[in-house]
């Protein structure tokens, strides 16, 4: 149904998706496997059982009310689940005296979406914010994604969408009318290269791109900046040719970091840049020269 959708949170204060203070809804399920996503509980479309180990006092109270046996004992505190006998019925969720478990992905209508969004209107008048879609990838729900634009725009509030790229044009046009800034990623310019970062190849993406700039929508154009696998001066170089001839102004580059990490082993994943070293905002700034003889502004981490 288009006014209900399934999120995995609702982050406020948020300083880095969009100008302002703004409200970010964060939409589950993405088309792409990028190996660096720092939010793996993103990506399902469903909702997904996760353990946090360094919650855990290893009670096994969780052992018992699971009807299915879903939950299994390991020798350390970091219990495994059989995801193919999981219902996600929530007893352990609801069990747990350490709160150990989490559920992501919780069902939610427009209207509850809007009615947090609205509580710092205050906020987003002062200081220019706003609401952000962001994901997952918010065109994997593209329904419940407009409907919400729709309703933060009767709000009078400024709206953003935080993008992949990939996905129908169709739905992206519709949601065009209700946006006042667009945030592309762009991780790869390579297609084959983009392919064997993140599952798809890239052509989806800069053909969005393209009209997206041609409809005069602001689009900020990102950079996760990946050491070894897209920082090369070749592809910076095309990633700014293409951004000067679509007219922007501005790129973002994001530094690779650690920070989700841990949340592969809460859902049973496996982490492919284990042991990769963060970068440091120095490392990047040749990026940022680099890019800068392409358009008037580049930033580091948003900022």
């Amino acid at each position: 149904m288009a006014g209900r959708g399934l999120i995995f949170n609702i982050q406020r204060f948020s300083l880095h998706d969009g100008p302002g203070i703004r409200t970010t809804v964060f939409l589950k399920g993405c088309p792409l496997r990028c190996i660096w996503c720092s939010n793996p509980e993103s990506q399902s479309r469903r909702p997904e059982l996760a353990h946090l180990e360094f919650r855990c006092q290893q009670c096994d109270v969780c052992l018992k009310v699971c009807e299915r046996q879903a939950i299994k004992p390991t020798f350390g505190k970091l219990k495994r689940v059989d995801r193919r006998k999981c219902n996600l019925c929530g007893r352990c969720v609801e069990i747990c005296p350490q709160n150990a478990w989490r559920v992501y992905g919780t069902e939610v209508t427009v209207d509850q979406v809007l009615s947090e969004v609205v509580r710092d209107r205050e906020f987003y008048r002062k200081l220019h914010g706003g609401m952000t879609l962001s994901g997952g990838e918010p065109l994997m729900q593209p329904s419940f994604a407009l409907e919400l634009l729709k309703a933060a725009r009767s709000e009078g509030l400024h709206t953003a969408l935080e993008t992949s790229g990939y996905g129908s044009w169709k739905h992206l046009e519709r949601m065009a009318r209700y946006l006042d800034l667009v945030l592309l990623d762009i991780k790869h310019m390579d297609s084959t290269e983009h392919q064997l970062l993140t599952g798809k190849g890239n052509e989806v993406v800069l053909e969005n791109a393209r009209r997206l700039a041609e409809v005069g929508l602001e689009v900020v154009l990102r950079l996760p900046v990946i050491p070894t696998m897209n920082d090369s001066k070749e592809n910076l170089t095309a990633l700014g040719a293409f951004a000067q001839s679509l007219g922007i102004k501005r790129i973002d580059i994001l530094p690779f970091h650690q920070l989700g990490e841990s949340k592969y082993a809460r859902l049973g994943k496996r982490y492919r840049l284990k042991g990769k070293a963060a970068l440091e905002k120095k490392q990047v700034l040749p990026a940022k020269q680099l890019l800068s003889n392409f358009v008037p502004e580049v930033t580091i981490g948003g900022a």
